[in-house]
């Protein structure tokens, strides 16, 4: 059983419509969606957006559920040269850029009670969807991918975020997906296509690419499933 969540419905509807004999539960009003695709059994939700209903959505899964692993799949802002609109960026690792108990001395980003700043998503599911998306000539890049309870429009917060923890991407949800897979030691990835460009022309990408973006996720996931 693998699980994929989206944050919102444009990130998986294209997904869901390949999915065979799909039966659906609602469970904390979340909507649950399961089946078989490319041949492998499959759970998937809309989480809606930002961190709170990410875990909320997450932990519902991994307890009804039991999924083997988690991929968090939509859209992000790019925060390096290295991944234009419609590229793809991979999780080494999440972070929350928004968390902060600096005041107290602690690092930007210190998640209390598990006391780490990035944590670390899985290596061989991570390799394995890189592996397929160059066989798709889709072009990505691996690296740290940062969520907060911000969308990113501006040049300061986005040098801020890639200044301090070194993030390729950003959006709003994926690092609490990993705060809840880490606890219950359930591999997870985060895929990412990017919609635009976290800067100040946000309002001018988003909307144009997100549907071009999602595409991009479908396609490389259900590559994936199929091997």
């Amino acid at each position: 059983m693998i699980g994929i969540i989206a944050a919102m419905n444009v990130e998986m509807e294209s997904l869901r419509s390949f999915i065979q004999n799909p039966t659906t539960e609602t469970v904390s009003g979340i909507k649950f969606v399961r089946g078989t695709l490319e041949g492998k059994e499959v759970v998937t939700a809309v989480c809606g957006i930002g961190k709170v209903f990410a875990a909320l959505c997450a932990q519902t899964m991994i307890l009804r559920y039991e999924p083997e692993m988690i991929i968090n799949t939509g859209v992000a802002g790019t925060l390096t040269d290295a991944l234009t609109i419609g590229s793809v960026a991979v999780s080494s690792a999440v972070v929350q850029h928004d968390m902060d108990t600096s005041a107290i001395g602690d690092p930007l980003g210190l998640i209390s009670g598990i006391n780490k700043v990035e944590l670390p998503a899985d290596k061989l599911l991570g390799d394995a969807l890189s592996a397929c998306a160059t066989v798709l000539g889709i072009k990505t890049a691996t690296g740290v991918i940062a969520s907060g309870d911000q969308f990113i429009s501006s040049a300061e917060r986005k040098a801020f975020i890639t200044d301090t923890f070194h993030a390729i991407a950003c959006e709003m949800e994926g690092a609490a997906i990993g705060q809840v897979c880490y606890v219950n030691r359930v591999p997870f990835c985060v895929l990412r296509a990017i919609s635009d460009s976290a800067d100040g022309s946000s309002h001018m990408d988003y909307p144009a690419f997100v549907q071009l973006a999602a595409e991009q996720s479908v396609k490389l996931l259900r590559t994936y499933l199929r091997h």
